[in-house]
């Protein structure tokens, strides 16, 4: 098998790919979501970055732990589902930043939800240390989606 040393980077890669595709998406996003109309609690576009980063980092490292803990044919499920949350993520930024889709991002996200809990709970039974990890995730994705909600309803141009 794999080196668990060297699957580590790996895992961290798939995810930085994932923050990459994001980030190409969202090239001009700070310009536009300046341009929104925002709730009071939205925060700053500064932010997002560092939130981003300090998530991939912690989603890669928690599918290293499952993976090494049974690797890919038993633990199939839980790496499956992570492969497909992480799939989802990088969708959202195209369709929120590139393409200005709202209503399509804001079922991309309660879709990315259903998809993160469902990968939490597959690696809560295998590592329990890797769920703990996806739970600021989860938990950051839950205030995206209510931001994502928000902003579609403020700004009909965002179909």
């Amino acid at each position: 098998g794999i080196n668990p040393w060297i699957a580590l980077p790996l895992w961290l890669a798939l995810c930085a790919v994932a923050g990459a595709i994001s980030a190409m998406a969202s090239a001009n996003a700070s310009e536009f979501y300046a341009g929104l109309d925002r709730p009071e609690w939205a925060p700053s576009s500064r932010v997002f970055g560092p939130v981003w980063t300090m998530l991939y980092a912690a989603m890669g490292l928690a599918a290293w732990l499952v993976w090494r803990e049974r690797g890919w044919a038993r633990a199939r499920g839980a790496l499956g589902l992570f492969v497909a949350q992480l799939s989802v993520n990088a969708v959202w930024s195209w369709m929120f930043f590139a393409w200005h889709r709202g209503g399509l991002a804001f079922a991309d996200i309660v879709l990315l939800l259903a998809l993160i809990a469902a990968t939490l709970a597959a690696s809560a039974r295998i590592r329990r240390l890797a769920a703990w990890l996806l739970a600021p995730y989860l938990a950051w994705v839950c205030f995206a989606a209510a931001l994502n909600w928000s902003v579609w309803q403020r700004n009909p141009q965002l179909l």
